[in-house]
This record gives C-alpha cells, structure tokens and sequence, in this order.
C-alpha cells in the first residue's frame, strides 16, 4: 500500500539561485541537514527522516520559489485530467532516476504544482513535526474555475469556512471581509471537514496588485512561530506576513534569504498542555 492517498501531498523543493545558500538558511532555520539527491537536489533530512528537496536553478527565468506534488498512482492519467479540467501541462512526465515520475502542471488560475508517482520514493517520511511539511493551499483570484478544476483532476470534495477561521487570508488588515474565500480539501472517500483536510484554497482580493500571480503556499511546523520568524530575519530573510493566531495555531509567512515565500505554523496548545 501506498505511503500516500492518491492526490494528497507528497512532496516540497525550492528552486534557489544558489543552492549552498539555501542549505545555510534552512539548515539553521529547520535544523535540516543534506545529503546529494537526484541530478541538481540536495535532499533535506530533519531528525534522519526526508522532509523536503533543495535544488540549483538551471534556468535563471525559473522563479525562486518551493513548489508542492501531490501524489498519483498514474501520472499519465492524471495529466490527461488536467488537460481536460482546463489546466496546463507544463512538463510532461518524466522519470526522477528510480526514485519516480513527476510532471509540472499549472491550474486555469495559473498556480503552477506538481505530480509525483512514487517508484522507490514516495515522499515525506515525516510530517506535521516541527520541521517539516504540515499543510499547502492555493492563492487564486479565480475561485470557481479553481475548485471545479482541483474537484475534478484530484477528486477533492471542498468545505467552505467562515471568514474568521481561514488559515491564510489574501487580505490586508482592516480589510473588508466578503464572502468565505476559504476552502478545505478532503480526499475523495473522507468525510470532508478539517479533520480529513490535506490542503486548501484561498482567494486573492483586489487589496493587493493585479501583478501578484496565483500560487500555491506550503507550510512547515515549527515548535515558536516567533522564534522563527525572527531567526529567518536573523538570517537574512524577511517577514511577509507577522505572526498572528488562527484558530489552528499561530502562523507567519516569510521569504528565504533569496525570495522563495514559505509560511511557518506553530500548533494550538491544548488545555492539558498537548499539541
């Protein structure tokens, strides 16, 4: 049996101007170490276990950025899909060694992700721990055509939120609040709701620049989300969004020392002083 359901996700890489840059920041920001991976990656490892990729842009045109997979037991199919469902297929299929296939798609918004079918990788071996992946959602300024796409290539069944129990508002403070702009995914086959979500969708209001793409955002534990957002300034990144509570923790976004935005979640404490 696979490691993870079809179409949740499997898998996050940076692209960096400069890897060993990279490896410098996220070693002391995550704690990570590295080893050599496939072609240009210098796989991640926090606590011995695979959490994440870091690689050398090979083309300078490439944004910085992380980019998320989202696993597929046929990726031939799965591109099919998102062709079908109005999506672009960016890199057709194509074989990581033997660790596996990918491709690159991008949604009708223009959020651009990736697939991953496993072959002797499968993913993350550790998530939802400090240091590691814990959630991802898609920043869109078109919502319909965004969730019947995800509905239809990946089987996501949706749960709207109210607006004050959105992880991540594309909103600037003071903002005025309209409709629900955020969306949950649950796997097909799960009772939908925040207890099967794998990922979500939120919506980019006019508050900020029509330049501003559709993009996905991922997360990454952390034990203080102060903390870290101080020491990722500390390090030469900067602070997008400043630490604030929502009702699943306390958050940031941030940007590494050389522009790939990444957020940081530090879970609730429960009464008996558990996470």
């Amino acid at each position: 049996m696979a490691a993870f359901a079809r179409s949740a996700p499997c898998w996050v890489d940076a692209q960096l101007p400069d890897l060993e840059a990279g490896k410098r920041f996220y070693g002391e920001l995550f704690g990570w170490t590295f080893r050599a991976g496939e072609g240009p990656y210098a796989d991640a490892y926090s606590g011995g276990k695979l959490v994440a990729a870091l690689a050398a842009k090979q083309d300078g045109r490439m944004p910085t950025a992380w980019g998320v997979y989202f696993a597929t037991d046929d990726i031939v199919a799965s591109v099919a899909r998102i062709r079908e469902a109005g999506g672009q297929v960016i890199t057709e299929p194509v074989r990581a060694g033997r660790a596996g296939v990918l491709a690159q798609a991008a949604d009708p918004g223009g959020a651009v992700f990736g697939l991953w079918q496993a072959g002797d990788r499968e993913g993350f071996q550790k998530q939802n721990e400090p240091g590691s992946f814990c959630w991802t959602e898609v920043h869109t300024r078109q919502k319909d055509r965004v969730d019947a796409f995800y509905e239809e290539v990946f089987g996501f069944q949706g749960t709207d939120l109210a607006q004050d129990a959105e992880p991540f508002q594309d909103t600037e403070p003071g903002a005025a609040a309209s409709t629900p702009a955020f969306r949950m995914w649950s796997p097909a086959g799960t009772e939908p709701g925040p207890d099967t979500a794998v990922g979500g969708r939120s919506v980019i209001t006019d508050a900020f620049p029509a330049e501003l793409p559709s993009y996905f955002l991922s997360y990454f534990a952390v034990e203080d989300c102060n903390s870290a957002a101080g020491h990722a300034v500390r390090l030469g990144g900067r602070i997008s969004a400043p630490p604030f509570d929502i009702p699943y923790g306390r958050m940031a976004v941030l940007q590494d020392d050389q522009g790939a935005v990444f957020a940081v979640l530090q879970p609730p404490v429960s009464e008996n002083g558990a996470e």
